[in-house]
């Protein structure tokens, strides 16, 4: 039987200095709180069609406009 992950990175953190191990579970935690949520594709099904194709080439255009331009002194 093969072993699952979570028993794999178990027996790798165990073999870390505590100081990493701690890391680890700061790094684990952060992942579980930045995964995204969003609704299943079902619950948006309602929403099919309601977008004109004139609204779709105005959000386009503010997108292309706004969010294709990379601010070099952002960081």
């Amino acid at each position: 039987m093969e072993t699952s992950i979570v028993d794999r990175v178990a027996e790798e953190v165990k073999a870390l200095a505590p100081e990493l191990q701690r890391r680890v579970l700061e790094f684990a935690r952060a992942l579980a709180v930045s995964t995204p949520r969003g609704a299943p594709g079902r619950q948006l099904l309602r929403f099919a069609g309601e977008l004109t194709p004139e609204d779709a080439r105005l959000m386009r255009e503010a997108i292309e406009q706004g969010c294709e331009k990379v601010d070099s002194h952002e960081w």
